[in-house]
């Protein structure tokens, strides 16, 4: 561990910090996490959090979560510019005007949205629990957002609800393609081939599985296979050798986020020095935004 990793961790208990971390980040960053996860584990984390300050290694509206379900705690997000373009595919206003056109039709938002699309919403969701949650609800129409692709896999197994889908989608996971798979496959032929709902339609038709990352390491560790595809950010292979160590994991050059990326050590060192990029939401805010994410966590995972 350097200097500036041993900086970081005197002043996480120096502040009685904690740092959660998403499987995209940076290994390095990977590292002085105290908890690494998905979004749905992360939001799970973020309501059992004692410490007084939550440091979010993630994106944005991760970091509004964590505010949300703990309103009273002071979180950061160590840099500003670790924003999700997904989330700032789906605006108040339209969300708003398709709502009255359909009045029946909750809302479903997956969590990468913003706060204010999540006081919109009548549950949210992440791609580890979509599926159940979307099947739980009794209404014969839902509107999704934003992410189209997601929307799509739910629809393979989901066969008696009109969607609604926002016309959203995670530039990373569209990066991924099926030429890059097959490639990857003809070097690797034993390979299993995992990739994430976020995938295009035919990317998920290629591929073995299709998982949250978390459901990804926990095959990966489970399954007998030696060798396997990655279809996510590649960021998450740092991850996955360190679970599964022994076993070999190949991912897609393409798919890189970097917004995932933008937040480094020295990022985290100075949110925690100088206590800034503080996550502030209203009151108002916090209320409405915190009843979707509290019924996802109830929902529970499904991969």
């Amino acid at each position: 561990m350097n200097t500036l990793q041993d900086e970081i961790l005197r002043l996480k208990k120096d502040k009685n910090a904690v740092i959660l971390g998403h499987n995209y980040q940076r290994k390095e960053v990977q590292e002085i996490s105290d908890f690494l996860g998905d979004s749905y584990g992360l939001s799970v984390k973020a309501t059992k959090v004692e410490s007084d300050i939550i440091v979010f290694c993630g994106v944005d509206f991760m970091a509004e979560s964590a505010k949300i379900l703990n309103p009273g705690k002071t979180v950061l997000l160590p840099n500003v510019k670790s924003v999700c373009p997904m989330a700032a595919m789906v605006d108040v206003d339209p969300l708003k005007a398709l709502k009255a056109k359909n009045p029946d039709a909750p809302v479903v938002s997956y969590v990468n949205t913003s706060a204010a699309v999540k006081a919109e919403t009548d549950i949210c969701c992440t791609s580890a629990n979509a599926v159940k949650i979307v099947k739980s609800l009794p209404n014969e129409k839902i509107i999704f957002v934003p992410d189209t692709n997601l929307g799509l896999y739910v629809k393979r197994f989901v066969k008696d609800k009109e969607m609604i889908l926002w016309p959203g989608y995670c530039p990373t996971h569209v990066n991924i393609k099926v030429e890059d798979l097959k490639a990857l496959k003809a070097e690797h032929p034993n390979a299993e081939v995992f990739v994430h709902p976020e995938c295009t339609p035919e990317v998920i038709d290629f591929a073995d599985f299709a998982y949250s990352t978390e459901g990804i390491i926990r095959h990966s560790v489970s399954s007998p296979k030696r060798e396997f595809i990655i279809g996510t950010e590649t960021n998450m292979i740092h991850r996955l050798r360190k679970e599964a160590p022994g076993k070999e994991f190949f991912g897609v050059e393409a798919a890189t986020c970097p917004n995932m990326r933008e937040i480094s050590l020295e990022d985290v060192r100075d949110a925690l020095l100088k206590t800034q990029h503080k996550i502030e939401l209203s009151n108002e805010l916090i209320a409405r935004a915190r009843i979707p994410l509290e019924r996802m966590i109830e929902a529970g995972r499904q991969d």
